[in-house]
């Protein structure tokens, strides 16, 4: 798709948590991507040379009132949403949506240098407002803030995706972006490095489509450029669960030697 557009692949080692990097897990990524034809310029971009510009952003939105200090557990938030409402969603892009519970922290952390080695959370009602979020005419006569991304698929076709504030509160709520033991997150570190890089379209799997709206907002909040986004199809075991490492699930290695072919992992992926 990039060398269709006289683009640029790239190839980003995104190992902040290391407690899940490896060496030869990294040359297994190597070894797989050019089996199945891809090529990118060396040196690769790694995050975890990278937290300085994460430090960065973090002292940015703190600054502006929009992170607080967390110290709920995960039990801690189950047990907070052991009885939700009615038609209230619990689970959204980063698992359970955290309740709020530690965000009166903010005004007792208000005017203080941000802390470090804990969680701190982004106040999504707070940030949804700093964003900037433009008016959209809903219905006849209703007004409503919202944004959006352009979403394409593999015939060549576009489409634009919206979401309303409302939408980023009540299904996804106050994600983390700042972890104790990485000082960062995913959700941050990516959209960062995207600029970073000059990223104009980023190509990765359905499964992070939701979590793409939370990007759009912290580009906003950042003043960084939106790519246009693709998300790809899973590929999936007989009865439709997609397959993950977790999961113990089948690697590229094991499709190799049972003589797959790399047309037809791009299958499976609608690639």
């Amino acid at each position: 798709m990039a060398h269709a557009e006289n683009g640029e692949f790239l190839l980003r080692i995104e190992d902040i948590d290391q407690s899940r990097a490896r060496p030869e897990w990294e040359a297994q990524i190597y070894d797989d991507l050019k089996w199945l034809g891809l090529w990118w310029p060396d040196p690769v971009m790694r995050q975890s040379d990278r937290q300085a510009a994460y430090n960065a952003a973090l002292d940015d939105l703190w600054a502006r009132g929009l992170l607080y200090v967390c110290t709920c557990s995960r039990a801690d938030i189950k047990a907070a949403l052991s009885a939700p409402q009615e038609g209230v969603p619990t689970h959204g892009p980063d698992g359970l949506i955290y309740p709020g519970t530690c965000r009166w922290t903010q005004k007792y952390w208000e005017d203080n240098p941000r802390p470090k080695d804990v969680v701190l959370r982004l106040d999504m009602a707070g940030a949804c407002r700093q964003a900037g979020f433009e008016h959209r005419l809903n219905g006849e006569d209703a007004w409503q803030w919202c944004a959006g991304f352009t979403e394409t698929d593999q015939a060549g076709g576009s489409q634009e995706v919206e979401f309303t504030p409302d939408e980023m509160e009540q299904n996804i709520g106050d994600i983390v972006l700042a972890r104790r033991d990485m000082g960062t997150s995913y959700h941050l570190s990516v959209i960062l490095d995207d600029a970073a890089q000059g990223i104009t379209h980023v190509v990765r799997g359905e499964d992070l489509f939701e979590a793409t709206k939370i990007h759009v907002v912290l580009q906003r909040l950042l003043g960084l450029p939106t790519p246009v986004y693709h998300h790809h199809r899973l590929i999936r075991d007989e009865n439709g669960k997609r397959l993950a490492k977790r999961d113990d699930a089948r690697a590229i290695s094991l499709y190799r030697n049972e003589g797959a072919s790399p047309e037809d992992i791009r299958s499976k992926v609608g690639l």
